[in-house]
């Protein structure tokens, strides 16, 4: 269902153990609060991906509000996601920047040719899992597999909070990180099912005060990339911003060498896709399998549309997944919302600027709460479908995928290629997988069979 949404219950609040459906929705003030959590908890990566990769922020938050719609269309509203900038590319990106000349409208537009083809591969692939059905899919991702993804993509993301947020204002994050714990798990209702919004919004007044009381903080800046003395919050590029402006958006250019550069991303989206929806399934208790076809043509159909106007790829958002497991309200109708500020905040930027004046720290305390639940979500997989892990096939491949993208750790493919982290991890899981696997000669290795009766031990059971 995309829209017609059925009210929950009273509409107000949720008994121990329900959650709020997709095709279900709590009253549209508390939605909007939901949709408006969704914004904050993207909007840090989706901001920040995309200055690394040298594009327009302003046209990747709005495109992901636009990719968002997409994607919900094309699964029919059954998939809860929203779709923010991928970090996959980036390394693919930069590689390109390298050779065809740096930060250039010219080379903007061979970075966004390379995405929009990658993007037309990504649904490709959708297409082609939709009508060979998803059994395809469970043969290359069992249960081992995708709890790994899901566990690298929220632990891979530890080095961000490790190495850019926390460092920015220690205290600061610590604070907001107990000030969040607190109304997440001591209120019960809606405010606790807000409570990522608001340990954001209690940690930003509490830097502004401690900006009034104890003076400027000498630590790291991320504008800078090093440590110096600077306000913890600034609204200087608040008041320098237009209300209303159109972002600067351009077309793409194809070229055949750059995109063979960001190809090798498309293995980790389709990854990331899968490891979403089936989390999504996992937390909602519905099958989500006829629709994972579904998914993953919505996301490279959003990225090719987002490409096209010179925005960022895109993909389906592990920050999102960690809020719907803190507040259990799954309603797609939270993610039109949230799709819909999207826009707003990129042909407004002010709006958009007063976001990014969130502190560092802050993001610090907030970002560690929700990569921690989603890391933790690919245990539960794993132990819902018990997963075998006295096996080396399942042991050895996992372990050495999570840690690469904890590291994150680097590989280079060629002078001007890297693969890392999240994208290196993924592939590692999935190739070390199968390639042992195949040279075992098991016939599966996803959850350990009960013994039956007369049996004398365990055996393997096809994942």
């Amino acid at each position: 269902m995309v829209a017609g949404w059925t009210k929950h219950g009273d509409g107000k609040s949720l008994a121990p153990g329900e959650v709020v459906r997709p095709d279900e929705r709590l009253s549209w003030p508390r939605m909007i609060g939901f949709g408006a959590q969704h914004v904050i908890a993207m909007f840090g990566a989706t901001f920040v991906f995309p200055l690394v990769m040298g594009l327009s922020p302003n046209v990747a938050i709005m495109f992901s509000g636009v990719a968002t719609i997409m994607f919900l269309l094309i699964v029919k509203g059954k998939i809860p996601s929203y779709l923010g900038t991928s970090a996959s590319f980036v390394g693919g990106v930069l590689a390109i920047r390298a050779i065809h000349g740096g930060d250039t409208p010219a080379a903007d537009a061979i970075v966004t040719g390379a995405i929009l083809v990658v993007g037309l591969v990504l649904a490709l692939v959708g297409v082609a899992i939709h009508f060979l059905g998803v059994q395809i899919i469970n043969r290359i991702f069992p249960p081992v597999v995708t709890g790994a993804v899901v566990m690298l993509i929220g632990f891979g993301l530890a080095y961000v909070v490790a190495d850019v947020y926390w460092p920015q204002d220690q205290w600061i994050a610590l604070i907001t990180m107990l000030v969040t714990f607190v109304i997440i798990v001591f209120f019960k209702g809606f405010i606790g099912r807000i409570g990522i919004l608001l340990g954001l919004i209690i940690g930003f007044a509490l830097s502004w005060a401690a900006d009034r009381v104890f003076g400027d903080i000498t630590a790291y800046n991320a504008a800078t990339a090093t440590v110096d003395t600077h306000p913890r919050v600034s609204f200087a590029a608040v008041a320098e911003a237009p209300w209303i402006g159109w972002p600067d958006t351009f077309l793409p250019d194809i070229r055949f060498s750059a995109v063979l550069l960001v190809l090798p991303a498309v293995i980790a989206l389709v990854a990331e896709n899968i490891g979403h929806v089936k989390a999504v399934g996992e937390m909602t208790g519905t099958n989500v399998n006829p629709y994972m076809g579904r998914a993953i043509l919505g996301d490279g159909a959003a990225t090719v549309v987002a490409s096209t106007f010179g925005g960022s790829p895109t993909t389906t958002y592990a920050e999102n997944i960690g809020v719907m497991a803190a507040t259990r309200v799954y309603s797609t109708a939270a993610y039109y919302i949230a799709a819909v500020i999207a826009i707003l905040f990129g042909l407004c930027p002010k709006f958009g600027a007063l976001v990014a004046a969130t502190p560092g720290g802050v993001l610090g305390g907030i970002t560690v709460i929700l990569y921690g639940m989603i890391g933790l979500l690919g245990a539960k997989i794993w132990i819902e479908n018990q997963v075998d892990f006295s096996s080396p096939v399942n042991m050895v491949p996992v372990g050495a995928g999570i840690i690469l993208a904890i590291g994150p750790v680097r590989q280079m493919i060629g002078s001007h290629f890297v693969l890392e982290g999240i994208a290196l991890g993924t592939i590692v899981v999935v190739g070390g997988y199968h390639l042992l696997r195949a040279i075992s000669g098991r016939p599966g290795t996803g959850p350990a069979a009960r013994p039956s009766e007369g049996g004398t031990g365990r055996e393997e059971a096809s994942g």
